[in-house]
């Protein structure tokens, strides 16, 4: 079924930013429920399994969607410095989550916490900078691929 467009340019360029930033509200907003709802409610999965499918599905869509045009992000350059910063930063996060939730389930053990933490820290430092650094290369055999092919003239 085709739909005419009924809007000019100017309104097409407005829905775009608003689809935009409301996509961005969502997976924000669908990673912290997760994190909260984790750290306040640990070992029910249960209760975040529906935010944990929409979000890796959000997740696996605009990587793929993106990947596939050969783009990597509007800021960040696809490095290994950015990977390994990046991948800190979600190392850290998820350490301190982890960190949360079992010493919230076993407070009486503080070391065994933080050696819970630092075991998923440096795990998902070396997986997501494995992912990212393959993600990286598929980015730039696409751009090599797209940038070979000839250009069509209207």
């Amino acid at each position: 079924m085709k739909r005419n467009n009924q809007l000019d340019e100017r309104q097409e360029q407005e829905l775009l930013h608003i689809e935009h930033i409301g996509c961005w509200l969502a997976y924000w907003g669908l990673l912290a429920a997760i994190v909260v709802q984790s750290v306040f409610f640990p070992g029910n999965l249960t209760q975040i399994a529906g935010e944990w499918i929409v979000f890796l599905g959000m997740c696996i869509y605009l990587m793929c969607a993106c990947l596939r045009r050969g783009i990597w992000d509007r800021h960040l350059k696809a490095n290994a410095k950015t990977n390994a910063l990046v991948s800190l930063i979600a190392a850290l996060a998820l350490g301190a989550v982890s960190f949360v939730i079992v010493f919230r389930n076993i407070p009486d053990e503080p070391t065994f916490a933080a050696i819970i933490a630092l075991i998923a820290a440096a795990g998902t430092f070396v997986l997501c900078f494995a992912a990212l650094s393959l993600a990286a290369r598929s980015m730039r055999k696409k751009q090599q691929k797209l940038e070979q092919e000839p250009e069509e003239d209207a």
